[in-house]
C-alpha cells in the first residue's frame, strides 16, 4: 500500500550515498537497461564512486558547476550521481536546444566542465566557440570516433579508484535544472540534496507505491524534473529496474520498449499518450505488463485518459509538478482516479488557491492561482532575484497555474496564468476548450488563445491539428464546439496547422501562438 514517510533526512546527507546504502544488499540486480545493455546495482555504484574520483582529479571543487548535456543512458545516471557524490553540482540541460541556448547556460551557470554525449559534442563546441564560458574540461560519453584535442573519454574513468562521498548537507545546493521555457527564457533552478529524497518518499513510494519488483520506463527524459524522478530518483530508491532510451519518444520507439522490456510502470505526457492512441501500431494489452501509468507536463484530457485505460486495463495517474517543486505535488492516486481532474494534494504538501488580490479562494469550482508548500521546493533561481522573490514567497511557491477545487476536494486545471482568457468578463480556461476539441474523432491536438475581434473584444481562437487522413472544415469545428461548450467559450476563430509549438517536454507554447497572431 502507498505510504507517507515523514522522517526528514539527516543534516549531513548525500543522496548518491543514500542510494548506495539502500541497495547494498542487491549488487547483482539489474539497475539500468539502456541501448547498450544492462548495468547492475553493484556496477552502477562502483562507477559512481570512480566518476567522483575523476571529477576530483580534474580539480573540480565542491559546489562548482558542470554542464550535463547527455542523451538518456546509464552514463547520464553515473554522471549525475557521481557529481552529487563528489559534492559537484550537475546542471542537467535539455538535449534538444540550440548552440545559442547552451552558450547562455554555460555563461549563466559558470560551468567549469561539460559532460556530453558524442552526438551532441558538435553543438556544445559551437556553443563554446561563442566564448562566454569557463569550461576547463570536456568529458565525452561513448565516443564513436577520435576525440577532439583536449576532450576526455568518460569510459577511461572506470579504471580509477573509488572515492569517498563528500560530506554534503541536506540543504546544500546539489543540482540545477533549467525551467522548460513554456513562457519564455529558461531560469536556472537550484535544488538541494534533500529535495531528491523528499520526492522519492512522498511521491515515488507514497503515491506510486514503487517496489524493487517494478520495471519502470519514462518517455519523459532525465533532464526534465518529471523524468529525473521517474527514471532515477524513484526507482533507484527502492531497487527497481529502469529502462532508458536515448532516442526521442516516438510512438514506435515507446512501443518497442513497452513490449521488449515489459515495464510495469510507464510515465508519459498527454501529447505522447494522444499520439500513441492514434497510432496503428498500438500494442495490445496482452503484449505489455503495465500495472500503472503516470502523466504530467500538462493536464491530461479525460478522453485520452479513459481511452488509454480502457485499452490497457490500467489507470493513468495524472498529476502536476514543476521544475521549482522538482516533481508532482498534486495528483490522482491508484484506486482514486477522477479523470478530467488532477486529483488532490500529495500527502506532505499543502495547497492554496488565491485570487488576484492574494486572498484565499474558498468557493467551490472558483478559479484561483495555485500555491504550494512542501519540502522539495527549490532554493532560488540563479542570479535572478526578482523572479526568485516573485515565485518563492516564504514557505509558499507560486506555481503560475490556475485551478479550481470541487466539493469533493478534487482540483481541476484551468490553465497557466499567462494563458487564461477573459471573454465577456468571465474567465475561460484554454485547457477546457482544448480538452473538448480533442474528443472529436478527427482532431489530434488543439491549442487555444485569445484573439481580439473587429470590435476590440477578446474571443477564443483554436489552432487544430488533424489526425492523419482526416478532414474537417471550420464550420464543422464550430458546430461541434457549440454542442459541448457555453456560448461565450466556443472558438470564434479556427486555424488548421500541421503541428503546435512545444517545449522538448511536450508542453504547448501558447505564447508563441500569441506572438504569431500579434505579428500577423
Amino acid at each position: 500500500m502507498p505510504r507517507t514517510h515523514t522522517t526528514p533526512p539527516p543534516i549531513e546527507f548525500n543522496f548518491a550515498q543514500y542510494l548506495m546504502q539502500a541497495n547494498l544488499h542487491r549488487p547483482q540486480k539489474t539497475a539500468l537497461i539502456d541501448d547498450a545493455g544492462g548495468v547492475s546495482y553493484g556496477e552502477l555504484m562502483h562507477k559512481v564512486q570512480c566518476f567522483a574520483t575523476g571529477l576530483r582529479d580534474l580539480g573540480l571543487k565542491r559546489e562548482e558547476r558542470v554542464l550535463l548535456l547527455m542523451h538518456d543512458c546509464s552514463d547520464w545516471v553515473v554522471a549525475f550521481l557521481g557529481c552529487l557524490y563528489a559534492g559537484v553540482v550537475p546542471v542537467a540541460v535539455n538535449t534538444l536546444l540550440t548552440a545559442e541556448d547552451y552558450a547562455f547556460m554555460l555563461s549563466n551557470s559558470r560551468a567549469q566542465a561539460a559532460l556530453v554525449s558524442a552526438a551532441l559534442l558538435p553543438t556544445l563546441q559551437s556553443a563554446m566557440d561563442q566564448g562566454r564560458h569557463e569550461v576547463q574540461h570536456v568529458v565525452v560519453s561513448r565516443p564513436v570516433s577520435a576525440l577532439p584535442q583536449g576532450a576526455l573519454n568518460m569510459a577511461d574513468w572506470a579504471d580509477r579508484s573509488p572515492g569517498q562521498a563528500s560530506n554534503t548537507l541536506a540543504d546544500e545546493p546539489a543540482f540545477w535544472l533549467y525551467s522548460s521555457g513554456s513562457t519564455g527564457k529558461p531560469k536556472g533552478t537550484v535544488h538541494t540534496q534533500g529535495n531528491l529524497y523528499w520526492t522519492a518518499e512522498l511521491y515515488g513510494k507514497g503515491v506510486l507505491a514503487l517496489t524493487e519488483k517494478d520495471v519502470v520506463f519514462s518517455a519523459a527524459k532525465l533532464f526534465f524534473a518529471y523524468g529525473l524522478g521517474n527514471a532515477l530518483t524513484f526507482p533507484l530508491a527502492v531497487g527497481a529496474t529502469v529502462v532508458l532510451m536515448a532516442e526521442r519518444p516516438t510512438p514506435q520507439a515507446t512501443f518497442k520498449r513497452l513490449v521488449d522490456h515489459q515495464p510495469t510502470v510507464f510515465y508519459g505526457a498527454p501529447t505522447g499518450y494522444g499520439g500513441m492512441l492514434a497510432s496503428p501500431d498500438l500494442p495490445a494489452k496482452s503484449q505489455v505488463a503495465l500495472r500503472l501509468c503516470s502523466s504530467a507536463g500538462e493536464a491530461l484530457p479525460r478522453d485520452i485518459a479513459e481511452r488509454w485505460s480502457a485499452h490497457f486495463g490500467c489507470e493513468v495517474i495524472d498529476g502536476i509538478g514543476s521544475t521549482e517543486m522538482l516533481h508532482v505535488f498534486l495528483s490522482n492516486r491508484p484506486g482514486d482516479v477522477r479523470y478530467g481532474t488532477t486529483g488532490k494534494a500529495v500527502p506532505g504538501y499543502q495547497l492554496e488557491l488565491r485570487n488576484e488580490e492574494g486572498a484565499m479562494v474558498t468557493g467551490h469550482n472558483e478559479i484561483g492561482d495555485l500555491y504550494i508548500q512542501g519540502p522539495s521546493s527549490a532554493l532560488m533561481y540563479w542570479n535572478n532575484r526578482d523572479k526568485t522573490r516573485d515565485t518563492f514567497q516564504g514557505v509558499w511557491t507560486k506555481s503560475g497555474d490556475k485551478y479550481s477545487r470541487d466539493t469533493d476536494g478534487y482540483y481541476t486545471y484551468a490553465g497557466r496564468n499567462d494563458d487564461m482568457l477573459k471573454v465577456s468578463g468571465i474567465y475561460v480556461s484554454p485547457f477546457e476548450v482544448e480538452s473538448m476539441l480533442v474528443t472529436h474523432p478527427a482532431i489530434l491536438e488543439a491549442a487555444v488563445i485569445g484573439k481580439t475581434d473587429a470590435d476590440g473584444l477578446v474571443k477564443t481562437k483554436a489552432f487544430i491539428v488533424l489526425k492523419s487522413g482526416q478532414s474537417l472544415n471550420e464550420e464543422e469545428v464550430k458546430a461541434f464546439a457549440k454542442e459541448h461548450l457555453a456560448p461565450y467559450k466556443y472558438p470564434r476563430f479556427i486555424e488548421f496547422v500541421s503541428e503546435l509549438p512545444k517545449t522538448a517536454t511536450g508542453k504547448i507554447q501558447r505564447f508563441r501562438l500569441r506572438d504569431q497572431e500579434n505579428a500577423a
